[in-house]
């Protein structure tokens, strides 16, 4: 499937257009990372890679496209030529997808020619920046379960169908295990799960009637939801009775609360159920849940079994969009070279950092993760020596991170994409489920708590803070030697 490539802002392609006419076309470097954690939280679960790498594979101006850019009047014919040819051409450097990663930290580094790069930044923002919100989300979500089953109902408070299926791939990703969405369990293999609505009990003349024909239609999958009429009244003694007719036929059922107190409800309710020989029936709960009252109601020790969550999952809740950036890092000069380019803003910690970089993350002997570092490719990082980790935007602060202190180390960067062409096999979305779950478990648990998290430490080396210095020194000089 061609995805149409004016999935894009319209003064990208007033400014390709300038580099066209003034052959201004360099090869050159941008970075994409993001500057704070969301949620106040302590990380963001990297996400949205593999479905980035397949829509740059597939990027292209249609016939129509191209007939609606001639419409506008702003574009020459020699350049409406050239894009009618365009393929993206370049190579993506990147984490792999549900890594943690963090603040300041390129998580994808594009080289291509400059009209290329600056072309697809819209889409990459786009494709990144949300699903990672999501996957963020969902993982807290998870975490504050404990390790409770995390399901996603998000798809009818979702932006729009898009939203919903990059939210569903997200959220698995970031530990749900089950959608509600029957498109997305089709797209990416997702398990699909649902119950009923208050319609269907609705819809009989009496509640345990509508309990009853349910348990026949379904009975290995018999979810019964039991807040239509009263919950601790007609709910829980309708299910009980059919709970019991189930027992004895060797099937067993589930209940589902979707209002009220979720705590009390559901100590009741497992009361009854458990004084009914019920023992082996689980509790569902939904109802606009956020991880704050996951978090709460698991460490009340509140018996619930699986968690139905939509709104604030599939929209991010109270944080909207992760605040990734893409910055222009490095271009080629005639010689071949490589020029280092930063932006120079009068607050340092929002200057950004300069050249080809690579990003290198140390562990401890029991694969713990320490701190990570970013330096310039063509550093030797290894172990065996002591390394001076220098703060990104406070000049004087440091630390040294002793040979003693750490076991290993590895470089973050991988080539995901050569020549506009995926490099291996796209891996699939429980691989990378699992791969987020297996990165989760290196950091101590105080990077991952809910509230005031331990700040991981993100650094420059000291090549690279030298390096920054020296730029933005000679940029501001540069600068007001013009305005004088």
């Amino acid at each position: 499937m061609t995805i149409s490539a004016l999935n894009t802002d319209f003064y990208e392609l007033t400014m390709m257009q300038g580099y066209f006419l003034s052959d201004n076309n360099p090869q050159v470097v941008f970075d994409m990372f993001y500057r704070t954690n969301p949620f106040n939280g302590g990380y963001v679960v990297f996400t949205g890679l593999n479905d980035l790498i397949a829509k740059l594979e597939s990027l292209a101006f249609s016939s129509e496209d191209i007939d609606y850019l001639r419409s506008l009047g702003r574009f020459d014919e020699r350049f409406i030529q050239y894009l009618a040819c365009f393929r993206f051409t370049g190579n993506i450097h990147a984490m792999d997808e549900g890594s943690l990663v963090f603040p300041g930290e390129p998580l994808i580094r594009v080289e291509s020619n400059l009209m290329e790069a600056q072309l697809i930044e819209g889409l990459l923002l786009n494709t990144i920046n949300f699903q990672s919100l999501v996957a963020t989300k969902a993982c807290r979500m998870s975490l504050a379960s404990g390790g409770g089953q995390i399901m996603e109902f998000g798809l009818r408070r979702a932006q729009g169908l898009d939203g919903a299926l990059s939210a569903t791939r997200a959220a698995f990703i970031g530990g749900a295990s089950a959608t509600s969405n029957t498109l997305a369990g089709k797209m990416y293999g997702i398990p699909v799960a649902g119950t009923m609505a208050h319609s269907w009990i609705m819809s009989f003349e009496n509640e345990l009637d509508s309990f009853r024909e349910f348990a026949r239609i379904y009975p290995n999958n018999c979810i019964l939801l039991i807040d239509t009429y009263d919950t601790l009244g007609s709910g829980i003694e309708n299910a009980i009775i059919v709970g019991k007719e189930m027992k004895a036929k060797g099937k067993t059922i589930g209940l589902r609360i979707d209002s009220g107190d979720l705590s009390y409800l559901s100590r009741e309710i497992r009361k009854k159920l458990d004084d009914a020989d019920l023992q082996e029936c689980r509790i569902y709960v939904s109802n606009d849940l956020t991880e704050e009252i996951i978090e709460t109601l698991v460490h009340d020790e509140v018996p619930i079994d699986s968690w139905g969550i939509g709104t604030h999952l599939v929209t991010g809740g109270i944080q909207s969009s992760l605040n990734g950036v893409y910055k222009l890092s490095a271009r080629q000069l005639a010689d071949g070279s490589f020029l280092p380019t930063m932006k120079i803003s009068n607050s340092f910690e929002k200057a950004t950092n300069p050249g080809i970089k690579q990003v290198w993350r140390f562990y401890d002997g029991e694969g713990s993760a320490l701190a990570d570092l970013i330096a310039l490719e063509h550093e030797t990082i290894g172990p065996g020596k002591d390394y001076t980790f220098y703060h990104p935007s406070n000049e004087a602060d440091f630390f040294i991170l002793k040979e003693s202190r750490y076991a290993t180390c590895q470089p973050l960067l991988n080539c995901k994409m050569q020549s506009g062409r995926r490099v291996g096999e796209c891996p699939s979305l429980k691989a990378i489920q699992q791969h987020a779950k297996d990165v989760m478990e290196k950091f101590h648990r105080s990077y991952k708590r809910m509230i005031n998290p331990h700040i991981y430490k993100v650094s420059l080396s000291k090549e690279m803070k030298t390096l920054k210095m020296r730029l933005t020194l000679e940029g501001r000089a540069k600068n007001q030697k013009s305005e004088g």
